[in-house]
């Protein structure tokens, strides 16, 4: 218990970790913005398809404030520090505090889990009202079960990028790659037009726990990001066995590795 608390305070005194988490509260409801925006002309053009993803579009692109909590989790360790601080990295002195290296990694992987949770929770504030302002009466009440789906997307987004960014030891290449991938181009929606496997793939499986609805679960038009393949329930199991494999290599990885490597 010790260690988390060390953990979340660590975190919370990264610079870059504000700039997270305002990122992570606003980018949901900007997104929710644009897109019930966009409905509301389809509503007044009177062809509105898409009433039962709002809100849910900008959860599941809004992720990148996780995406940054999960690798700056990992990143600020292995940063050298200046020469005043004996150009030394923190990662030393924290294995110095906390002696088990598997403490340590499940103290890290559960504040990511704890603050991903709260961030969450502080989108869906935020995107209820947004959505309610923007649609009225045609704004469609959230569902439970869809926002439990999207908080454990959440997490294990951020799990993803803290076990790529343990693996790699910095984080430059998963802090960019899974930017682009959750904001601007999707290579699992993109690797969707030429293979059915590409529905296999973490971040489009997690997609399935809450971004479709009870109508849209038979497989549908292959590429499209609003096409269900999943259940809810498969697509969690599917993400979810992505995360445990990685943060199992990962942890290997951690115990084995020489600090100074």
């Amino acid at each position: 218990m010790k260690a988390f608390h060390a953990e979340i305070l660590k975190l919370l005194s990264l610079p870059g970790i504000w700039l997270a988490l305002l990122i992570g509260a606003l980018a949901p409801a900007v997104i929710a913005a644009l897109d019930a925006i966009a409905e509301k002309e389809a509503i007044i053009a009177g062809v509105s398809t898409r009433l039962p993803e709002m809100g849910y579009s900008g959860l599941g692109l809004g992720v990148q404030g996780v995406i940054i909590l999960g690798v700056l989790a990992v990143s600020s360790e292995y940063r050298t520090e200046s020469s005043e601080g004996a150009g030394g990295q923190q990662i030393s002195t924290s294995l110095m505090v906390v002696s088990s290296r598997l403490q340590l990694f499940l103290a890290k992987a559960v504040a990511v889990s704890v603050i991903s949770i709260l961030l969450c929770i502080l989108a869906v504030i935020l995107i209820v009202p947004t959505t309610h302002y923007i649609l009225g009466d045609y704004a469609p009440l959230l569902e439970w079960t869809r926002l439990a789906g999207a908080v454990c997307y959440w997490i294990f987004t951020a799990l993803l990028a803290f076990g790529l960014t343990l693996l790699t030891k910095q984080g430059m290449i998963p802090l960019t790659v899974l930017m682009i991938n959750s904001s601007l181009v999707s290579f699992s929606v993109l690797l969707a037009k030429v293979t059915k496997l590409a529905f296999y793939l973490p971040d489009r499986a997690g997609f399935e726990m809450f971004m479709f609805t009870k109508d849209s679960v038979a497989p549908k038009a292959i590429g499209s990001l609003f096409d269900s393949y999943h259940t809810p329930v498969t697509g969690g199991l599917i993400m979810f066995a992505w995360v445990a494999v990685l943060l199992g290599i990962a942890a290997i990885v951690f115990h084995r590795r020489d600090v100074a490597a």
